[in-house]
């Protein structure tokens, strides 16, 4: 783990240290082969259609980043799922990517909303996104919304947390799983999150969980939600690439409830008049 820098002798060390996490971050961040995305590593096949609310974002008819349809027409995930990977194709009712099914929906994006303060692709804060959709998703029993969490709402201690994706179950993996998985998770104080990523951890929009057992996400899957008793409180940003297991690191998501009144104003605009806290 990243040791606190002091002024002393060991700050060219401390700094170099720090460069070389910054790195790694950006490798995870930019590749553009899909390591930009992150997956599940220490988790199970989830059971089919078990979480209608997942997204698989494709380019070009591979999948690149994972997100969460929260309205018929929105879909809400990473802002850096656009590198190298436009324009994107919203696939819904998904389980196994590689055999197509009747309860799939295939759906082009009409408009691309980053959020204002995300000025570049390579920017970790403000790494959130809205997708407004060509046409309304149907909703089945293979297609619904997940419900979001009110702004600053603060989750109950212990909480029963998971995540999902297509993406990688081991860092050496040259590719995704071809079907969803999920695996259980703990969320990690704030205060150890800080003291690992140090400065790119910011306490107000982002939030962490532990990687003790080797459990958590990793290349193949951004965008994708935390989900803690039935909400999505998180969207999977980044963790430490080169090695997606490794417990000393833990994994950070975006904040959702920091975003709702921005989540909130963008919907309006389209002339949402809804609540998004469908599960209360």
């Amino acid at each position: 783990r990243v040791e606190t820098c002091s002024l002393s002798i060991h700050l060219d060390l401390c700094q170099s240290t720090t460069m070389y996490l910054y790195l790694l971050i950006l490798l995870q961040l930019l590749s553009s082969t899909g390591s930009s995305e992150s997956g599940i590593v220490g988790g199970k096949i989830a059971k089919p259609h078990s979480r209608p609310y997942m997204v698989s974002l494709q380019h070009r008819g591979h999948h690149v980043c994972g997100g969460m349809l929260i309205w018929e027409d929105v879909v809400l995930t990473s802002a850096h799922c656009l590198r190298n990977a436009y324009p994107l194709m919203v696939v819904l009712g998904a389980h196994d990517l590689k055999k197509w099914k009747k309860s799939f929906q295939k759906i082009q994006v009409s408009h691309y909303h980053r959020h204002p303060l995300h000025e570049n692709i390579t920017q970790i804060s403000y790494d959130i996104m809205l997708l407004k959709l060509k046409t309304t998703a149907r909703l089945t029993e293979y297609v619904t919304v997940i419900g979001l969490p009110k702004e600053d709402e603060h989750i109950p201690a212990s909480p029963k947390c998971s995540v999902a994706g297509w993406g990688k179950t081991n860092s050496n993996n040259k590719q995704g799983s071809d079907v969803l998985m999920e695996v259980a998770v703990t969320l990690e104080d704030n205060s150890e999150c800080k003291s690992v990523w140090q400065n790119y951890f910011d306490i107000k929009q982002m939030m962490c969980t532990s990687t003790t057992g080797g459990k958590g996400f990793c290349q193949g899957d951004s965008g994708g939600p935390l989900i803690c008793n039935n909400k999505a409180q998180g969207i999977v940003a980044f963790n430490y690439a080169e090695r997606c297991d490794d417990s000393r690191y833990p994994h950070v998501y975006m904040k959702i409830p920091f975003f709702m009144p921005w989540i909130k104003e963008v919907l309006h605009g389209y002339g949402a008049n809804m609540s998004l806290n469908k599960q209360e």
